[in-house]
């Protein structure tokens, strides 16, 4: 008589098969996903300071991207800065917010380590009156490097680049 179909040696030798090789693609599979976060990340901090370069030269008004909790990795909110206090006044009307879902790491220099306020001009200045410049690393948690850079500089420009390199504010994180 004529069989269609598999053995069971047939089938079990398939599955040890599939088991190593989802045991071999497994690590770069989640390296994968995690360096697509940490792009994602990037790419949105990125675009929420531009957002708030746009809404304080629309608004005239002055507009301050602060980390929740003091802590970029945590999230940002957008807030419209009334009285000049920035995100240490409540009262401020929050324009957006956007909590972080994955903990990807992100330090930043001392002039940005907290926050990003732009004047009604879409220039960035401290609470001091002083320019503001400074770069938001995005890093990887276990080396320390930071793979994305979110550079404001003094004009008020935000780039986003993309340079692998060992930084010490990764570390630290």
């Amino acid at each position: 008589m004529y069989q269609r179909g598999m053995s069971l040696i047939q089938l079990l030798l398939t599955l040890v098969i599939v088991a190593i090789t989802a045991q071999i693609a497994s690590p770069a599979y989640n390296a994968l996903i995690e360096q697509q976060r940490r792009q994602v990340i990037a790419e949105q901090l990125a675009s929420s300071l531009r957002n708030a370069r746009a809404e304080a030269l629309l608004r005239h008004q002055y507009v301050v991207v602060h980390a929740r909790e003091e802590d970029w990795s945590r999230g940002w909110r957008t807030i419209l800065d009334l009285n000049g206090r920035g995100h240490l006044d409540k009262s401020n009307p929050v324009l957006v917010e956007r909590q972080a879902s994955a903990r990807i790491p992100i330090a930043g220099n001392a002039p940005v380590k907290h926050y990003v306020r732009f004047s009604p001009l879409g220039e960035p200045l401290l609470s001091g009156g002083a320019f503001q410049a400074g770069t938001l690393h995005v890093c990887q948690a276990r080396t320390g490097q930071s793979h994305y850079q979110v550079v404001l500089a003094k004009s008020g420009r935000i780039s986003l680049r993309s340079d692998q390199a060992a930084q010490a504010l990764c570390a630290a994180t």
